[in-house]
């Protein structure tokens, strides 16, 4: 697994063995940055947001973001070796300083709105538990409350997934979804 793109573009990261994660591919990855600069037109870039990377595993995803310009990462995840490999990737390319690694269930998580929302947030669930949309769509209108009123969630699930009923929703909405192989990209925002 490596950054893809930015200024640790080709550093490798570190992921743990067997099945607790699931790295996501080079392919999905240049997908999912391809759209996120297409709709803020950045191509390759990200503006200076926050962002919130929760089911994060090992941090593909927030590092790729600080990468290639996010301003902060709040990385969350629960798996000890997940976290161990994590914190060791964030030393590895010095950004300790601008990223909190929360040792926590992100379905339990219960973030205070903060001063500052992200712009940016990223819900990597265990395949497994994208299964009961009702509980996903909980969460999801949970980070609505801190989400910039720019900002977009970015969602993956397994390409069969069933799709997120809109009155599930509560404030946001559908902009975009792509299917890259066996997975599917869902982009959430609230109407402006």
């Amino acid at each position: 697994m490596r950054v893809i793109a930015g200024s640790f573009r080709g550093r490798t990261l570190e992921a743990p063995p067997g099945d607790t994660t699931r790295p996501i591919t080079d392919r999905v990855k240049e997908t999912l940055f391809n759209v996120l600069g297409h709709r803020l037109a950045l191509p390759g870039q990200l503006p200076g947001v926050d962002t919130l990377d929760l089911f994060s595993g090992s941090g593909s995803l927030g590092i790729e973001a600080l990468s290639r310009g996010a301003r902060s990462c709040t990385f969350v995840e629960r798996d000890p070796e997940a976290l161990r490999c994590l914190r060791h990737n964030l030393r590895q390319l010095a950004l300790a300083e601008c990223c909190t690694v929360l040792a926590a269930d992100a379905w339990r998580l219960r973030l205070p709105n903060p001063t500052i929302p992200f712009g940016l947030i990223f819900v990597d669930p265990p395949y497994r538990d994208t299964q009961d949309t009702r509980r996903l769509g909980d969460l999801l209108v949970h980070l609505a409350a801190n989400l910039a009123p720019d900002g977009l969630i970015v969602f993956r699930c397994p390409e069969r997934a069933a799709a997120l009923p809109a009155a599930d929703l509560g404030p946001l909405r559908t902009v975009d979804e792509r299917t890259v192989g066996r997975m599917r990209l869902v982009f959430l925002a609230r109407p402006q």
